[in-house]
């Protein structure tokens, strides 16, 4: 029992947490070991009432009492001293059934979970509303990196314009590794997964799913529209070739997996794909596990927020941030009723109209007439070249590797060519085709 400055007692509000994994050690251990000093900031007492796990005897990072744990979700869910739910088991079920039956009892919820949110946030909000109780997952996207609320309070006066992020630190370290060291994408992998910095099947960080999730939640947010996953281009970093990070230092270019929105007109650009981006810029200069996101709004210009995008420390962080900020208004016995800003319906253009500037590296036949017949193609389909330069010369296999920057030029057109040119008979085949972000 805690009591406030003037003797009195403190209110107590119950945390049920889901998952005690990396993140969920963490948050359970700082709730736990730092109750006193988080209770004064509240103005009442924080309390963890019971943990969900799935093998109570597992040897864990920190010592919980055994009291606390439990392997039936309904003693968290069904529980009535337990206001606020923080779920951490990660991926979409049970996780968002866990979810929606905590708040339909009339439960708080902080979460981490970027699918779930991605996927069915907006409905998430409106079931949250409904029932009076508030949803929060600022470490969905970029963990200890502060850049949901911004775009929900700090910036709620812009008009968004541009959204250019780095959201995913197992494919930022493998690109670092590719740049400056020059190895091959199998080989920097293997260097991740050694280091923990990727999983073993590695699919859902290299195809660009988990940057996707984040997206969707980012543009979401910033364009006060509901943006799918399933509407977002995505490619991933697996057929990227050491030989094009060097080709593109060389043009004044580093290689990133940008996460890009962007308002054309009426509609919205959302794609996640390898980028060409300007040594210029400073999304260039974030390398490693690090993670950036570039907001451009019209009043207050470009920002960026940087940081660590993952981890137990920065993750935990961010998640008891939300858990004491709703602890505050429940202290407050303020009426909490989320806001649904979602209220406009932008259409995202498809992939197919999408007009950005590409880069091609070509394997020749190293014979007179051959860019000849690449400039008549990419000006059959109205592609504009900004510049070609020969790389490198086989005199063995007689080739030779032909670079390519078009200027702006529509992705459907783009495509087209290429498939036209791997045809052609003095082109071995088309070695990359990589957008660039000005």
């Amino acid at each position: 029992m805690l009591y406030d400055s003037q003797g009195l007692i403190m209110r107590e509000i119950g945390v049920g947490l889901l998952g005690l994994g990396v993140v969920g050690s963490e948050v359970a251990n700082i709730l736990l070991q730092r109750s006193g000093r988080l209770s004064e900031q509240v103005g009442a007492s924080v309390s963890v009432k019971r943990i969900l796990v799935r093998d109570p005897n597992k040897q864990r990072p920190f010592p919980f009492p055994a009291t606390l744990l439990t392997t039936d979700v309904s003693e968290i869910l069904g529980d009535p001293s337990i206001d606020i739910v923080v779920e951490l088991i990660g991926g979409e079920q049970p996780a968002l059934d866990y979810m929606k039956k905590a708040i339909t009892n009339c439960k708080h919820v902080v979460t981490a979970n970027k699918e779930v949110i991605a996927k069915m946030g907006f409905k998430m909000l409106s079931l949250a509303a409904q029932h009076g109780v508030d949803l929060r997952y600022e470490a969905s996207v970029c963990s200890g990196i502060p850049i949901l609320s911004p775009l929900q309070q700090d910036l709620a006066a812009n008009e968004i314009n541009a959204i250019r992020a780095i959201v995913n630190g197992t494919t930022n370290y493998i690109l670092t590794k590719m740049a400056r060291e020059g190895l091959p994408y199998e080989q920097a992998l293997r260097q991740a997964q050694e280091l923990g910095y990727a999983e073993t099947d590695p699919t859902n960080d290299v195809e660009g799913i988990d940057a996707t999730y984040k997206l969707a939640i980012l543009a979401s947010l910033a364009f006060h529209t509901p943006v799918r996953p399933s509407s977002i281009y995505r490619q991933g970093i697996s057929g990227l070739d050491p030989k094009d990070f060097t080709y593109a230092h060389e043009l004044g270019y580093s290689v990133k997996l940008l996460a890009i929105a962007k308002r054309q007109g009426d509609a919205l650009e959302a794609r996640v794909h390898p980028t060409l981006t300007s040594l210029e810029t400073q999304l260039a200069t974030v390398d490693g596990v690090y993670n950036a996101v570039q907001i451009e709004g019209d009043l207050v210009g470009t920002l960026m927020f940087y940081g660590r995008g993952a981890g137990g420390g920065p993750t935990s962080s961010t998640v008891v941030a939300d858990v004491l900020t709703i602890a505050r208004s429940i202290a407050m016995e303020g009426i909490i009723r989320p806001r649904i800003e979602l209220n406009r319906r932008i259409p995202v253009i498809p992939m197919a109209d999408i007009q950005t500037r590409y880069y091609f590296r070509l394997s020749v036949a190293d014979q007179p007439g051959v860019l000849a017949q690449i400039a008549r193609v990419l000006g059959d389909h109205r592609i504009s070249i900004s510049s070609v330069i020969q790389k490198e010369l086989d005199p063995d296999a007689q080739t030779a590797q032909v670079v390519i920057l078009t200027h702006p030029s529509v992705e459907q057109s783009v495509q087209s060519a290429v498939a036209e040119l791997a045809a052609l008979p003095l082109i071995n085949h088309v070695g990359a085709l990589i957008r660039v972000e000005h």
